[in-house]
């Protein structure tokens, strides 16, 4: 039996999709199936082949441009000459590990906290958004004794043993542990409920309840505050606050996963969770605080810390490393000095309020969903069932990317939510480039 990834095989390229490939891209695609494992995948059924990015642009093999609505990696733009210095700089100096002083991590790491909220005042290194979730699944055990880890439905945390048990979005081939729960994601498109705060509480509540008739102790409650792999669900602002509250009342922590709202994305706020009123008691983020650099983190409370860190040791060969260091305080003064989550919040809504417009002309969208540069575009069958429509959403981004050359993917159970992300680099400019190419796609695919 095939299994299928939400995550990974929704929008990806098959062998059933070789024979219409041109010789080159056919060579390289034969290649990789030679070499690399294959439980990789590649994006698109006619794969691109790039060679140059910058700012929110990327260019292929042959030389044509495309706009990138997808990559928060690159997340202050594909190649910033900050970045780009600040790693060359500190490659010609020095690249070792922690246990040698060095001013970059210490430096780094109080401009960082001053980010968080007062009570988060401790910070750890790693390499990977995976690596660092790992970690705080360890330190939600052992802050609360307990081993039930929450998380939503569509949830994606990672690819260590410990992760991948608590993601769901990896599909049926992988197992999740008894000690994994799940719980609906908070789809307010689709949820009819007076108050969505009060329903994810209760959603939250009953699966500690389940844990407790089990014989399973509660830990923690690990979620992206965005809900980007159930589809991107970010409002009503301040509805996570009564789900985090229940988390407490039954001794376990809440971990937000920062990896993919965090650093100045959602606008409203520099970390995601800040739009909900909410303080966590362990922060996790990657991807976007290295600009493309491998780099990760944790921010803890240092009581909820101690209950890990008294006791075991932590040491990660690469994680603080004085080249990923720079890395990261690089995009962090860019963050600030370019003002990009005020510029985040601008032309988020500037764009929202474009995608908006097409609904007046294609039925076939059924929401249009966001907080900054982060917005979840929903198809539909018809907007009074709201039916998913996967395979609409899946020839959109093939036409994007084929036709007018803009990249993003899928998001959700369904697959039918695109995922409209670009790097921070993104402009106004962009945005006619954009909405025009989903206006002409959704047009040509109605023919």
């Amino acid at each position: 039996m095939v299994t299928r990834s939400t995550i990974m095989d929704t929008n990806s390229f098959r062998e059933e999709h070789a024979a219409a490939l041109d010789t080159e891209t056919r060579k390289l695609t034969d290649k990789r199936s030679k070499v690399l494992g294959e439980s990789y995948r590649l994006f698109y059924r006619n794969p691109i082949h790039l060679v140059k990015g910058e700012g929110q642009y990327l260019w292929d093999a042959a030389g044509n441009q495309y706009l990138d609505v997808y990559n928060n990696v690159a997340s202050i733009g594909h190649c910033h000459p900050a970045v780009v210095d600040a790693v060359n700089a500190q490659m010609k100096m020095l690249n070792t590990h922690t246990r040698y002083l060095h001013e970059g991590i210490l430096d780094y790491s109080e401009q960082l906290l001053a980010t968080a909220p007062d009570e988060i005042d401790r910070a750890m290194f790693m390499c990977t958004g995976s690596e660092a979730n790992d970690l705080a699944i360890r330190i939600a055990r052992s802050y609360s004794g307990g081993t039930g880890i929450i998380v939503s439905q569509e949830a994606y945390h990672g690819t260590s043993d410990l992760t991948s048990g608590c993601s769901p979005a990896l599909g049926s081939g992988q197992p999740l542990p008894a000690t994994t729960r799940l719980v609906p994601a908070p789809d307010a498109y689709r949820i009819e409920t007076d108050d969505l705060g009060d329903w994810f509480a209760n959603q939250i509540q009953q699966q500690i309840d389940d844990m407790n008739a089990n014989g399973i102790k509660f830990a923690g409650f690990l979620a992206d505050s965005i809900f980007s792999s159930d589809g991107v669900m970010p409002n009503p602002v301040g509805f996570l606050k009564k789900a985090v509250d229940v988390v407490h009342a039954n001794g376990g922590i809440f971990i937000a996963d920062e990896v993919q709202p965090g650093f100045a994305r959602t606008g409203d706020s520099f970390w995601g969770f800040g739009r909900h009123g909410v303080i966590p008691d362990v922060i996790t983020t990657g991807k976007p605080m290295g600009n493309g650099i491998p780099v990760s983190g944790l921010l803890a409370k240092s009581d909820v810390l101690a209950s890990f860190s008294d006791h075991i040791p932590y040491f990660n060969t690469f994680g603080g490393n004085p080249v990923a260091m720079a890395a990261a305080q690089a995009v962090l003064n860019v963050i600030k000095e370019e003002e990009l989550q005020a510029h985040s919040q601008k032309v988020g809504a500037q764009l929202q309020a474009e995608l908006r417009k097409l609904m007046e002309k294609h039925d076939c969208i059924g929401d249009v969903r966001g907080a900054g540069l982060f917005i979840g575009f929903e198809l539909v069958t018809d907007r009074h069932s709201k039916q998913p429509n996967k395979a609409l959403a899946l020839n959109l981004i093939e036409e994007l990317r084929n036709t007018h050359r803009v990249l993003t993917s899928v998001a959700g159970p369904y697959g039918n939510v695109l995922k409209l992300r670009p790097p921070l680099a993104f402009q106004e400019k962009d945005i006619d480039w954009l909405v025009g190419a989903l206006d002409q796609s959704l047009t040509a695919l109605k023919a």
